[in-house]
């Protein structure tokens, strides 16, 4: 039988798209069933109750607990909602108050009025919550390799906010010169856990009232892991108040040094005469070492590492007079210079952690006009980042599913992003029913992470002590 078809190289398949028939049903369905796995998680805590024993100005007998105003915000921001009008469309829905057992959802005024009269009462509880959280559900806090052994580090750092061409209160110019705010966060770990956060005005220095921020972040970092600390900080921290702190904690630091006034040509006298010379090429020349310097109020000189770059050439040019880069650093670390060096380089990946904050969760223009809410906010932004990173990092766990096991090609992540935490596991569509009192979700057929979501959910739902 000879085939009627034409030959392949002679037509072409033109495909046009289904006709679907749209029609309204009765079901009841989700796209954001992840919440139930933030609700699973702020179950595991005592937070609700410690929120609901303070007493706000103004709300003796709130119709609505305070608890129920937390979790909605939270709820929102792990959703990247920052916005109070998001709640509306949520207020009608059942799943947002089942899965995050809030008794009554609020309306966006009754969300902002409640915020605006917080004033950091709060504040303490969620993050000693959230650490606590974090001790119990996280797989392990992610540690660093030093001669000492190995360590948790502590990265502390400032990223500013862009809040320009807004009235809000504290906006001013920061050091990157945008008109916003300027706070300070503490991530634990190579996973990036935030035990910290202070909200500051833009033109606010980095170094003001930052031992305390110090102090404080170290003893949050001890709620949640045992391991021994590294605390890490930019010359914007360059302080020997940081560096006192950090020796009354018990923990080891690594500063990046503030050269301020001192001589870049003095430092390569130095660095010729005491440092070794590493591999370089034509045109540019690299010393790295160390040197110890007596500082008044430590018993024992402090050990300073240093890397002095000369470079005679530039765009293939030859230059006139040379060009000299210096970078020191403090540290109480007894390791090689240029490891002490890889692993300040490493206190870089905090600016991850700040992108996945202001662009994932889309936080960086912060709704209030008000400092204090806002920064009420971003203390309830602490905690629904951490929300997200446990489930990211829970997911990773091969017992859990984890979809990579299954891709041989590809490089095992150390650390999944929000942005990827928030498309695969909480923006997931399921449908819900009712059955002999109890409610069931359902998962579609060809949903890749249902696996990954039910192990997830299973494993949050089991009591902690």
């Amino acid at each position: 039988m000879i085939s009627t078809y034409p030959r392949k190289d002679t037509w072409e398949v033109k495909m046009r798209p289904v006709e679907f028939i749209i029609k309204s049903g009765d079901e009841h369905l989700t796209s954001h069933s992840g919440l139930a796995l933030i609700g699973a998680l702020m179950e595991r805590m005592k937070m609700e109750e410690r929120i609901n024993a303070v007493a706000l100005p103004g709300c003796r007998e709130p119709k609505i607990p305070h608890s129920d105003i937390v979790k909605a915000m939270i709820g929102l921001l792990c959703m990247g909602k920052p916005d109070y009008e998001a709640i509306e469309a949520f207020r009608d829905v059942p799943f947002f108050r089942y899965s995050l057992g809030i008794k009554q959802c609020p309306s966006s005024p009754t969300l902002r009025q409640r915020l605006d009269v917080v004033q950091g009462a709060f504040d303490r509880i969620v993050r000693e919550e959230s650490a606590r959280l974090i001790r119990k559900t996280a797989p392990g806090i992610g540690t660093v390799s030093t001669h000492k052994g190995n360590l948790a580090p502590l990265d502390i750092d400032v990223s500013p906010f862009d809040n320009s061409k807004t009235k809000k209160e504290g906006v001013s110019r920061t050091y990157k010169g945008v008109d916003g705010y300027a706070p300070i966060f503490a991530y634990l770990g190579r996973e990036g856990y935030q035990v910290n956060v202070e909200f500051r005005a833009g033109s606010q220095h980095s170094q003001k009232e930052a031992p305390a921020f110090l102090r404080e972040s170290i003893r949050y970092a001890k709620m949640v892991t045992d391991k021994e600390i590294l605390v890490r900080l930019d010359a914007g921290n360059d302080s020997l108040d940081n560096i006192a702190v950090c020796s009354e904690e018990g923990t080891d630091w690594l500063i990046k040094r503030n050269l301020r006034r001192e001589d870049v040509q003095e430092w390569l006298k130095v660095a010729q005469e005491k440092g070794q010379k590493a591999a370089s090429r034509e045109g540019k020349s690299v010393w790295r070492g160390e040197m110890h310097r007596s500082v008044e109020g430590f018993t024992a000189p402090l050990r300073i590492v240093f890397e002095v770059t000369e470079r005679m050439t530039k765009g293939g040019q030859c230059l006139l007079v040379p060009e000299v880069e210096v970078d020191t650093y403090w540290t109480s670390l007894e390791d090689d210079p240029y490891q002490v060096i890889l692993l300040y380089h490493d206190h870089g990946t905090c600016e991850q952690f700040h992108s996945e904050i202001k662009s994932d969760m889309d936080l960086e223009r912060l709704p209030s006009e008000h400092f204090s809410t806002n920064s009420d906010i971003m203390t309830l932004a602490l905690m629904a980042y951490n929300l997200l990173r446990l489930c990211g990092q829970e997911s990773l766990r091969e017992d859990n599913g984890n979809l990579e096991k299954r891709a041989s090609h590809r490089k095992k992540a150390q650390r999944r992003r929000l942005r990827t935490v928030m498309q695969d596991l909480m923006y997931m569509a399921s449908r819900i029913s009712f059955h002999a009192r109890r409610m069931y979700l359902s998962f579609g057929r060809y949903n890749p992470w249902s696996e990954v979501w039910q192990n997830l959910y299973r494993g949050f739902m089991v009591p902690v002590t």
